[in-house]
């Protein structure tokens, strides 16, 4: 899974870049800024648009709960590649077609923003603010995808509703990756070794047997062991 996350990581990364460089040729070249050189940008934008979610999606690699990122990246893959036929097809752009762009959009969106939400602060368990968070983010969704879907008008009412909850909605996302972000920072490293000497020539060895780094085997451990105590985080004390 996290040579997987690695792979897509460094494709994910060099679809930008290649998309990046595209543009920055687009801007730089000196011609005429005609609609070639427009579709160059906006297929930039929209690649590195779907990098971000990639990246929000992959977070979730070996959690509990990572079908959500492979949903969201199914249906960034639909948003994608319909924002690019419109960008790059002339005949393409009807309604049915920004219904589809709209509908994947959101939900992409939705599903990137809950995958590092998740990521932050939900990888042991749900807490209580954070599932009110990511229910705000499914009715936000809900409520933008209803009208793309049924072309309805909404009446000030559900406008109002989906205001209260949209704020609700990013409060709880800016409050918990705070708490995320400040939840990871390091503690002060103790003076000494963390391990024995011959701890460490085991380690060292395990991880050869395995052609991993140190590191990374003891990330894998880490992970089974927490898994297996439901991802609480702590082992039992003793009997």
């Amino acid at each position: 899974m996290r040579d997987l996350r690695k792979l897509v990581s460094a494709l994910v990364i060099v679809s930008f870049s290649f998309a990046a460089l595209l543009g920055i040729g687009a801007i730089v070249s000196g011609g005429v800024f005609g609609e070639t050189e427009v579709n160059v940008l906006i297929t930039t934008v929209i690649v590195g648009c779907e990098s971000v979610a990639a990246l929000c999606y992959l977070g979730l690699a070996g959690h509990r709960l990572a079908v959500l990122g492979a949903v969201g990246g199914l249906t960034s893959v639909v948003a994608t590649a319909t924002a690019l036929m419109m960008t790059w097809s002339e005949t393409l752009g009807g309604a049915h077609t920004w219904q589809v762009f709209g509908v994947s959009a959101t939900l992409a969106w939705s599903f990137a923003q809950a995958c590092l939400l998740l990521a932050l602060v939900g990888r042991h368990r749900v807490e209580p603010a954070l599932a009110l968070t990511l229910l705000a983010i499914a009715v936000v969704a809900t409520m933008i995808s209803v009208p793309i879907v049924t072309e309805s008008v909404m009446t000030g009412n559900y406008w109002r509703a989906f205001g209260v909850i949209a704020i609700l909605d990013v409060l709880g996302t800016i409050v918990l990756t705070a708490v995320g972000v400040f939840r990871r920072r390091p503690g002060p490293m103790p003076s000494g070794p963390l391990l024995d000497p011959s701890v460490e020539a085991r380690l060292v060895a395990a991880a050869g047997a395995r052609h991993t780094s140190p590191s990374q085997l003891v990330d894998d451990a880490l992970d089974a062991l927490l898994a297996g105590h439901g991802g609480g985080g702590r082992g039992r004390g003793p009997a």
